[in-house]
């Protein structure tokens, strides 16, 4: 089945949804691959007059009319391998369902700029959705994936472990800048359709 996350009608004021972005705080990661998530949740609440003007649960939120109903969009303050702390404390705080959650992410093993949508699934070697699903105990959840891509010289040896550490933390290439900023423009564009046609409609026009 599904989630629901686009379809559930709430009392005025409630919070209908839940957007996460997955990056990492402070200067030093602002513009770097694992970030994206960021990047994305950023455009997504400049395009709705969302600001993120409040901390809690370790995250930075904010909350505005999107698709219809109000939706809370959350950036994690705890590091991406941590994002389940936040994720879990919002969720119970404002009464979400894990089908009412959407988590945007970076993905090594998709070409950089390609975008995603999943409906529910594993963590894919994300630290940071491993850590969202294990404090849920839930995969299913809606999840859109941007692709970072792996480093070209990857290698399987004891080097390896480091080589993509280096990789998610660095800097995205000027060529590989303005794949991003077209990826990051269609996160957007696949939110407006998941929230308001559904996550089947939105998986075949954009998968």
């Amino acid at each position: 089945m599904f989630p629901v996350f686009w379809r559930r009608h709430v009392s005025a004021g409630k919070v209908a949804g839940l957007i996460v972005g997955l990056g990492n705080p402070g200067s030093a990661y602002v513009d770097s691959r694992h970030n994206v998530g960021f990047r994305c949740l950023d455009h997504l609440a400049g395009l709705h007059s969302v600001r993120f003007d409040r901390e809690e649960c370790q995250a930075r939120t904010g909350s505005g009319n999107i698709a219809g109903s109000r939706r809370l969009l959350a950036k994690p303050e705890t590091f991406v391998n941590l994002s389940g702390r936040a994720v879990s404390c919002l969720m119970h705080k404002h009464h979400i369902s894990p089908g009412d959650l959407l988590v945007i992410c970076d993905d090594l093993d998709l070409p950089v700029g390609e975008v995603r949508l999943r409906s529910h699934g594993g963590s894919g070697g994300h630290k940071g959705m491993k850590s969202i699903i294990s404090a849920l105990g839930s995969e299913d959840f809606c999840r859109i994936r941007v692709g970072i891509g792996r480093p070209q010289r990857e290698r399987v040896s004891d080097a390896g472990e480091e080589i993509i550490v280096n990789h998610v933390l660095g800097d995205f290439t000027r060529h590989e800048e303005a794949a991003i900023r077209s990826a990051i423009a269609t996160v957007a564009d696949v939110v407006d359709c998941l929230l308001s046609q559904g996550v089947e409609a939105a998986m075949s026009r954009f998968n």
